[in-house]
């Protein structure tokens, strides 16, 4: 992957220039250290910028990159993986090429298809492509929304980034943070696309195509997740629905082994990471080297389920161990990274392994992400079923027991677990068949964390963000099996915007690694929402076709494991016997009330908690990294917004 940028006119008074363009390239270098570049137009319309990680063709591969008679150009951040293919298609329909880059195919097939072309892309994309003959730009982003694309509408021009930073250098003075947006984090988990942390930054949602032409910038969809109605199912055998899955699963990981460099893979225990390690032992001859992550809290720990694979598949390992102080330390640098606002601290660690793997001298790792989106594997999706069959019947007293399935350790024989799970998972039940049902117990807890919004915070706020959410749906939603909704909410609110983004391509990229996405293939998406949900979720077997398809390949402990949801410590590794001091400074009453978007009363009394040692709510957990994640991001875009427009790396918080 690499970094890209860009600043357009919106009409021809308007000149850029390559300066400015230059200005914001310092900010992508670690997305791109191997390499830059600049292309103007001769006109002046367009300034294209680059930060290059040489993956595929190291030697010709350079960027910006044009067609034959320089009249297309492009910036691209990612890779298409089928371009082996494309590439032979088009030299037959009579395109010269003169790279061996994934890159070149999309201005031929630009060429070819015009705004099509988008549609012969299997990959995962952030491009920017210039069309000098017709003097227009287009900002596509890849189908699932795996990398990032920033914009901004600043006078007379449009800015366009793969990271905010990368915007900054370009703005007259320092963005402003949306309470809007913040509300959406602290119910969400993420800002929903198109809206970031910031007001007037914007990015470019998954599956959408954005063209400024004729001064005018308009927007279309040219990819969504979308499912049949119940009856329109793809038909087949569970055998041979298996086997459908088996081949696409398995191609998806094969392209996605295409490179110049050595390929690795990430390896937590769980079922999709080494389903994912069997396909590429299985498909490819080469060395596979993996990489792993374990902790010192026990009960977060996989390392016993890793060290089992590892045997089985007889992989080279190598891991890290993630101690609550390494999250401490580190957490500045994973906001800064993130530029948002987060409820959790997952990211840091997978921070942390991105830096393993560029520390062993690899770039590129394949990654188990989406399996749980697109094949239903949440235990989310498991309360959701249990909850609509308890709405058949609210009144009854064992319906809500099942959920001690999910959750053995609850001792649902007390009169306060029983009361836990009625105030809890009844959310919504009145009401089984509208929008949001599914999530609604997750974003109710969520959003209690907003109970710590300053008066001044709320006072801003006009709009509740579930409503938001729910009145963009799209039109056959409601149409849609109850299973197949939750699987939408959960892709266009967790999957794109947190999990890809805050966890995924900022954490990876913070060290200059590219993470590839086999689950995320679309080909994959789109069978995989053709199946009837019970081959998703046979009763409350997660993942059922999936396990058949990969059940030769890997031992019944992997297969039949409960799931465990990847976590890290929250709150414990900020009150440890040494916490650090930029905690008690951002979290004090006069950085709050400066800083203005929490009450600082409520924060302290929260404090007192945390620091007591003892037990502390999920809740709370998520709220005090939300208050200090958001504070971490003033601290750095807004009170320290003109040393990083001048290319600062991260500063440190200090004391005031």
């Amino acid at each position: 992957m690499c970094g890209i940028n860009g600043i357009a006119a919106f009409s021809t008074q308007t000149k850029i220039s390559e300066k400015d363009v230059r200005s914001m390239l310092p900010a992508l270098h670690h997305r791109g250290p191997d390499g830059s570049g600049i292309y103007l137009d001769p006109n002046q319309r367009i300034g294209l910028g680059h930060t290059r990680l040489s993956i595929i063709d190291l030697a010709g591969g350079a960027q910006p990159l044009h067609n034959e008679d320089k009249t297309v150009w492009v910036t691209f951040n990612g890779e298409i993986f089928n371009y082996v293919e494309l590439r032979k298609n088009l030299i037959k329909q009579g395109h010269s090429f003169h790279t061996l880059s994934d890159t070149e195919v999309i201005v031929h097939a630009y060429e070819q298809y015009g705004d099509d072309f988008v549609q012969h892309l299997n990959g995962q994309f952030a491009i920017a492509l210039w069309d000098s003959n017709n003097q227009r730009l287009l900002l596509v982003r890849d189908r699932a929304g795996i990398l990032p694309l920033f914009y901004s509408s600043q006078g007379d021009r449009l800015l366009f980034a793969s990271e905010i930073k990368a915007l900054l250098p370009q703005l007259s003075e320092a963005p402003r943070i949306s309470p809007a947006a913040l509300d959406q984090i602290f119910t969400f988990w993420a800002a929903r696309s198109p809206n970031t942390l910031f007001e007037d930054i914007f990015e470019v949602a998954p599956g959408h195509m954005l063209v400024l032409e004729h001064g005018l910038l308009r927007e279309s969809v040219y990819w969504d997740w979308r499912f049949p109605e119940p009856g329109d199912y793809l038909q087949g055998s569970d055998a041979d629905l298996t086997e459908q899955l088996y081949d696409i699963l398995a191609d998806a990981t094969s392209i996605r082994l295409r490179a110049d460099v050595p390929v690795g893979a990430y390896l937590s225990g769980g079922l999709d990471s080494s389903a994912l390690v069997a396909l590429i032992r299985r498909h490819s001859a080469a060395p596979l080297k993996t990489f792993s992550i374990s902790f010192e809290e026990q009960s977060l720990d996989e390392s016993s389920f890793q060290k089992q694979l590892i045997e089985h598949l007889g992989v080279e390992n190598s891991r890290i161990l993630c101690q609550n102080s390494d999250i401490a330390e580190n957490f500045p640098a994973t906001v800064f990274h993130a530029e948002t606002a987060i409820l959790r601290t997952a990211p840091s660690p997978m921070q942390q392994l991105s830096g393993l793997v560029r520390d062993s001298a690899y770039k590129v790792v394949l990654t188990g992400e989406g399996a749980d989106e697109v094949l239903g594997g949440y235990d989310l999706f498991k309360e959701a079923k249990i909850r609509q069959f308890w709405a058949r019947h609210p009144q009854s007293e064992w319906r809500p027991l099942l959920l001690k399935v999910l959750y053995p350790y609850l001792e649902t024989s007390s009169s306060q677990a029983k009361a836990y799970l009625q105030k809890y998972y009844s959310i919504g039940l009145d009401k089984p068949g509208q929008p949001g049902f599914s999530h609604l117990p997750r974003w109710f807890t969520t959003s209690q964390c907003k109970v710590f919004f300053s008066q001044e915070l709320n006072a801003t706020l006009h709009e509740n963000a579930v409503n938001g959410l729910t009145g963009q749906l799209p039109l056959a939603f409601d149409s849609w099996h109850p299973f197949n909704r939750a699987q939408y909410l959960e892709a266009k609110t967790l999957l794109s915007d947190y999990l890809l983004c805050s966890q995924g391509d900022r954490m990876l990229m913070a060290n200059s690694v590219e993470g590839r996405f086999p689950f995320l293939d679309h080909r994959l998406i789109e069978f995989a929402n053709c199946l009837n949900p019970r081959l998703k979720m046979r009763v409350l077997n997660e993942k059922y076709l999936f396990k058949q398809a990969m059940k030769s390949q890997l031992p019944n402990q992997i297969l039949e494991r409960h799931k465990q949801p990847y976590r890290a410590p929250d709150i414990p590794a900020f009150f440890s016997a040494h916490p650090p001091a930029y905690v008690d400074d951002l979290l004090s009453a006069e950085k709050l009330k400066r800083y203005g978007y929490f009450d600082a009363k409520k924060v302290g009394f929260l404090l007192k908690k945390a620091s007591s040692g003892g037990s502390i709510a999920y809740k709370d957990n998520m709220a005090l990294v939300g208050v200090l994640s958001t504070q971490l991001c003033h601290y750095f875009f807004i009170e320290k917004f003109s040393q990083i427009a001048h290319g600062a790396s991260v500063p440190k918080p200090s004391l005031t």
